[in-house]
């Protein structure tokens, strides 16, 4: 995901355009280029949108209005590699997203997590908006317990996370909103955290044990623990085992199901934390080391050839990146 240098408030309406052109400006220039999606509108001549959206770092926020139109990601557009997650939230009329073989309508209000990077539809059935949040999976990944169950989830519009979300991120698209970076970093902190309590909400372990069986809730509660205890420079694979009541090597046929390892998790999520703390305001006055050691690792080297591993910068770099 990339940003604009000034993360400014990008405004565009098709009102500006002339009739017969506007279909096709609005595809070559934001359906095509920026959105990387398919737009097919019921009629060419009265088709209409709007958006209002602005890129700020690990975070694209888009709030449209369209008339009746189906918006997809085709077999084609998915093999740009995008594999951002999208939680797109109906502010009027009818929706329905499609993915997986699964249908979920969207009233006034509603929710659903969509990941970029598999083939998904949207069919609009009635003039109405939406307010698209779009997020890198790895960010998400580390703050929801497996993240890949709560894609195509409805969320309910009386979920109380969902309702202030929704406020929050409206209000960043106002023009003389968070001009500076230190509070678009804290409120893209806080974008991320309302996310995650949404989605878990639909994430909870019985839900999974009932739709995925028992050795799904227990991959679920084995994530839930790492992420808890990340910080603990000796926690382990036997830590764990004991904690869930299983053999060592229960746990690491879990994880090998899963496509990953136990490892390999904790170190994901041990740097996703440096990566924040680092580009944090509250912790500007930490030392680089003590960021490593307070997220859990042991050596400063260790740490250092990971973070540069993951991110493509050193920790410093990407501290003063973050504060240029």
């Amino acid at each position: 995901m990339t940003a604009s240098a000034n993360h400014a408030v990008v405004r565009f309406s098709t009102v500006d355009l002339p009739r017969q052109h506007r279909l096709a400006m609005w595809h070559d220039h934001y359906a095509s280029l920026v959105l990387r999606v398919e737009v097919e509108p019921a009629d060419d001549s009265s088709f209409e949108a709007s958006l209002t959206a602005r890129a700020l770092p690990d975070l694209h926020l888009l709030l449209g209005t369209m008339s009746v139109t189906r918006i997809a990601r085709t077999h084609s557009l998915i093999a740009d590699g995008n594999d951002d997650l999208a939680l797109i939230i109906n502010r009027q009329g009818v929706i329905t997203a499609a993915a997986r073989g699964r249908e979920v309508a969207l009233q006034n209000g509603d929710g659903v997590l969509m990941n970029f990077g598999e083939i998904t539809r949207f069919d609009r059935y009635s003039f109405g908006g939406s307010l698209s949040l779009r997020i890198p999976r790895a960010v998400l990944a580390a703050l929801v317990v497996d993240i890949d169950d709560a894609v195509m989830r409805l969320i309910p519009r009386h979920n109380q996370a969902l309702r202030l979300l929704t406020g929050y991120a409206q209000a960043l698209l106002d023009d003389d909103a968070l001009t500076a970076p230190g509070l678009q970093r804290l409120a893209v902190a806080h974008i991320h955290d309302l996310v995650a309590l949404a989605l878990g909400a639909n994430t909870e372990a019985a839900g999974v044990a009932r739709s995925r069986g028992t050795r799904a809730a227990r991959l679920r509660a084995a994530k839930a623990y790492i992420i808890e205890n990340s910080s603990r420079q000796q926690l382990s694979i036997g830590m764990l085992a004991a904690h869930l009541g299983v053999t060592e090597r229960y746990v690491q046929r879990l994880f090998e199901i899963d496509g990953s390892t136990f490892s390999g998790f904790l170190l994901a999520q041990r740097l996703v934390r440096a990566h924040r703390m680092l580009t944090s305001p509250k912790f500007a006055q930490s030392p680089v080391s003590t960021i490593a050691y307070d997220v859990g690792f042991g050596d400063i080297s260790h740490f250092n050839r990971c973070f540069r591993r993951r991110y493509g910068a050193a920790p410093r770099d990407i501290r003063d990146a973050s504060t240029a």
